[in-house]
């Protein structure tokens, strides 16, 4: 067994650092234009999807270079870009508004928004399970509620 195998590079460090960037990038923007609500938690199929995510990037990321050193590197753009992304939502709004979704009506003057519910793909069913979390039984009872970038809905009571 050959130790210094699995250092031994394949690819040049500057391609592989290219390649995580492109690659971390490119998934992002693409998390950004097809989902614009997060969640707060993570279901199966989102685990699903993330799993296959890494699965269908993992080849281009190093050109098939399986060495710990190549995945070592490759680790570096990665958090190096989501810091950085973070960084700059944190610093320009403008920005934010770009890479955090923000706060949107769901209900107003007691009723459902019923245009971003079938933007988000969100059921009434589960707009009603989150009430509940809250100890709201009817929408009538909701003078307005908006669905926040996690997913939760923040709900306010009508006076």
């Amino acid at each position: 067994m050959d130790l210094t195998s699995i250092f031994e590079m394949s690819v040049p460090v500057p391609e592989v650092m290219l390649r995580g960037t492109l690659i971390y990038l490119g998934v992002v923007i693409l998390i950004r234009i097809v989902g614009q609500r997060e969640t707060g938690s993570l279901s199966i199929p989102d685990l699903i999807l993330i799993v296959l995510i890494s699965e269908a990037v993992s080849n281009g990321f190093a050109a098939n270079d399986v060495t710990l050193t190549t995945g070592a590197i490759l680790v570096l753009p990665i958090v190096g870009w989501s810091v950085v992304l973070d960084a700059l939502a944190y610093r320009f709004p403008w920005f934010r508004k770009i890479m955090k979704p923000s706060k949107r009506p769901l209900i107003q003057d007691r009723e459902l928004n019923k245009r971003l519910m079938r933007r988000e793909l969100l059921t009434r069913a589960e707009s009603d399970a989150q009430l509940r979390l809250q100890r709201i039984e009817d929408v009538a009872d909701v003078e307005r509620a908006y669905l926040e970038a996690s997913g939760q809905i923040s709900a306010f009571r009508k006076k």
